[in-house]
């Protein structure tokens, strides 16, 4: 079938599925106040490869030389890693910085999957490859939306999976039947999947024999039966444009995905008990979703740059030596992580025949990036001044008695209006002291693996030895014992 419309799509997501949000259920999404906006901002992804069919950065052909989705196309090298990259930033500068992930975190695990089903194929006679393959196919070829379901609830962080009291806060299979498999058990953070047609269950860390029954991996329906997404509505409450240009007009969607004894056929089970593959299929997805992140997060600094810029200027202080120096830093900030994005793509492995980003630099990129987003916002409110928080509101600009009082205290440099320069700071206070400020500062952190896991994947990737050994040979020693 062609590329789907945006209204294809929103008309997809009418499909009975179970979505809670603030205690009530949402019996059609598209038509919700809150999360119809959402799902209005992640139609991004189809509204531009339907207006642009011909455009090779959003549409590629698969091997029988159909139109798909780009997102679907399947690494061979740096170049497709690089169109990859490009092709998300592209997506999220014209959602305003707001990556809509409705197929990119989905192909990422399919990527992942393809690789470690090859692996256990070899290894253990199974077939789940093949089963992978035709779950990819049939997702590229009918276009649909997916998201991604791997961090577990966890409990008691001590304790093992098998270990926990409570047995369901990991995802794990209860019963198998001859016709699949049921599981139970709840995934956190599940992003985008109140907007998604299907979604892709795999493992969120390495497991033991004990653990068997929580390694599991499949795909179910958005409207599977027992399925629950319950909507965070966190970061995206404003209604107002004037007073928040971007959380009143673009959403993202966190959920808590809960799997109440659901039915998965066997055609759509990818790991089921072979624990020794959860810990790689769960590192392998991260490779993938975290050059995916970093790629992402690029236009999120470049208006957090643009915006600083901005309101320099409206200020009249673009040449101030201060104000020269924050910026160079947020140019750098830029610059060094996509940079590092780029030498991670270049730099790529190849695994079963797929591209793999450079696992050092990508988790340098992702750290770089999460690490230094607070020194980053603080420049930019530094730069903006404290009527980013104390500004008139919209009812006050929109009542002509009151605009006529206050807007001669509101300009900045002769030229600007004061109505331009309010706006920028509103965008600023958007960005960076708004409930949305508050939810991209907790995500620029734990988004995609937090600071430590960054570290820790660097350590274990990173061989040591023949840097211990080069500095013993400077030093003249014989070396560690």
């Amino acid at each position: 079938m062609p590329l789907r419309s945006p209204e294809q799509f929103l008309a997809s997501l009418r499909d009975g599925r179970r979505v809670v949000y603030r205690g009530q259920a949402v019996p059609d999404v598209t038509a919700h106040p809150h999360l119809g906006r959402g799902a209005r901002h992640v139609a991004v992804d189809f509204r531009l490869a339907h207006e642009q069919p011909a455009n090779p950065l959003l549409v590629d052909r698969d091997e029988h030389g159909h139109a798909a989705s780009r997102y679907f196309t399947i690494p061979a090298g740096a170049p497709d890693l690089l169109r990859r990259r490009d092709l998300i930033e592209h997506v999220t500068r014209e959602a305003r910085s707001f990556v809509p992930l409705i197929k990119e975190i989905g192909t990422d695990a399919f990527f992942a999957l393809m690789i470690v089903a090859a692996r256990m194929d070899r290894a253990l006679g199974t077939a789940y490859r093949e089963r992978v393959r035709a779950c990819f196919d049939r997702c590229r070829d009918g276009d649909l939306a997916m998201a991604v379901a791997q961090t577990d609830a966890k409990g008691d962080r001590s304790r093992r999976p098998s270990e926990q009291a409570r047995p369901d806060v990991y995802v794990h299979r209860v019963r198998e039947t001859p016709g699949g498999i049921v599981v139970r058990g709840a995934k956190a953070h599940t992003t985008n999947a109140v907007f998604a047609n299907e979604i892709l269950v795999v493992p969120t860390r390495a497991m033991t024999q004990a653990d068997a029954e929580y390694a599991v991996a499949v795909a179910v329906p958005a409207n599977a039966p027992g399925l629950t997404l319950v909507a965070s509505p966190r970061g995206f409450s404003a209604t107002s444009e004037f007073d928040n240009p971007l959380s009143s007009r673009y959403s993202l969607t966190e959920s808590l995905t809960i799997f109440d004894d659901v039915f998965v056929p066997w055609e759509r089970v990818f790991l089921c008990g072979e624990w020794q593959y959860a810990g790689a299929l769960a590192r392998t997805f991260v490779e993938f979703h975290r050059f995916t992140a970093v790629s992402y997060k690029t236009p999120l600094i470049e208006l957090l740059l643009g915006a600083a810029a901005l309101i320099a200027d409206y200020h009249g202080m673009a040449a101030a030596a201060h104000a020269r120096d924050k910026l160079a830093r947020l140019i750098m900030y830029l610059q060094t992580t996509r940079g590092l994005t780029t030498a991670a793509a270049s730099e790529c492995r190849a695994a079963e025949g797929i591209a793999v980003p450079n696992v050092l630099l990508t988790n340098a990129a992702k750290y770089q990036f999460a690490r230094g987003y607070h020194d980053a916002v603080r420049d930019v409110q530094d730069l903006a001044g404290g009527l980013v928080v104390t500004g008139p509101a919209a009812e006050d600009w929109e009542a002509p008695d009151i605009r006529a009082l206050i807007e001669p205290y509101l300009g900045g440099r002769e030229g600007t209006s004061a109505e331009d320069r309010l706006r920028v700071m509103n965008l600023i206070r958007d960005l960076a002291a708004s409930d949305l400020g508050g939810y991209l500062e907790v995500l620029a952190i734990h988004a995609e693996g937090s600071l430590e896991t960054q570290k820790l994947t660097v350590l274990a990737d990173c061989d040591l030895e023949p840097l211990k050994r080069a500095a013993a040979r400077a030093a003249g020693v014989a070396g560690p014992p």
